[in-house]
């Protein structure tokens, strides 16, 4: 019998706290001040989230994973999509892990999501792209508080086109059950007056459901733009939940991350 092999945390202790008690308390402090005077809205199908240590993107992330305490659940699988920023590559790369471990406990692999990819060759197997990567990893604890039980499939990206991301996200697409989380931050290193003017225009590129932004816009862009893709295809609406960047939260001004967080919503 096969033993089962989890992809072991990478950032734990550097981007999230390492215990998990109080990793479970910082991530509901979060939310309950993501939540503080905020109606609850529709159940989303996809949310756009940053992805930098808690101290700094934490409270942004918040206000999009609020939106999944009401919600989240009848959801059984989360497809989860952030580039891979350790490990040059092309087109899109998913582990041969069982399951993603957490401080908060082991999140098994959807099984069935990951051979549709493979069988489609939308995506492959790179267990180098997982190993330290953290865009998808920090977006894990959120999930875990959020949700009570899922099935996880992790894509890392690189360079890939938005028609070939639309289909890999197509492919898994599912029903209302399973929730598209799609990891990226914002502008980088930049003074914070101009990181504000640059994520304005990358805020209404995203309103606006288009899917041509550059990576200088977006670390994530290829997993934003293939949703868009999808978004304009199967007319989602797309609201914006909470913009702002590291000198907001926690940084110097003068060299600044942007982070969005966005909801979307089927007709």
């Amino acid at each position: 019998m096969n033993k089962s092999r989890a992809r072991p945390p990478a950032v734990a202790g550097l981007f999230y706290p390492l215990d998990a008690a109080e990793l479970r308390d910082a991530v509901k402090g979060l939310l309950i001040l993501a939540t503080t005077g905020v109606a609850a809205g529709p159940a989303p199908k996809a949310l756009i989230v940053p992805h930098a240590g808690y101290l700094y993107s934490g409270s942004v992330a918040a206000c999009a994973y609020r939106r999944l305490q009401e919600s989240g659940a009848s959801i059984r699988k989360v497809v989860l999509i952030g580039p891979s920023h350790r490990v040059p590559m092309r087109g899109l790369a998913m582990p041969s892990a069982d399951s993603f471990a957490t401080p908060l406990g082991e999140i098994p692999i959807d099984e069935s999501g990951r051979q549709r990819l493979r069988e489609h060759g939308l995506a492959g197997i790179s267990d180098a792209a997982h190993a330290a990567e953290h865009s998808l990893e920090v977006q894990l604890p959120f999930l875990q508080v959020v949700l009570p039980a899922f099935e996880l499939l992790p894509i890392a990206t690189g360079l890939a086109p938005p028609a070939q991301v639309a289909r890999a996200l197509e492919a898994v697409w599912g029903d209302s059950s399973t929730l598209i989380v799609v990891s990226s931050d914002l502008s980088h290193y930049h003074k914070s007056f101009e990181a504000r003017q640059l994520d304005d225009q990358t805020k209404l590129s995203i309103l606006a459901r288009r899917s041509d932004l550059s990576d200088e816009q977006a670390c994530g862009s290829c997993g934003i733009n293939g949703l868009m893709e999808v978004a304009r295809h199967k007319s989602l609406t797309v609201e914006l939940l909470d913009q702002r960047n590291s000198g907001d939260t926690a940084g110097d001004r003068s060299r600044v991350v942007g982070y969005g967080s966005y909801a979307l919503y089927a007709a």
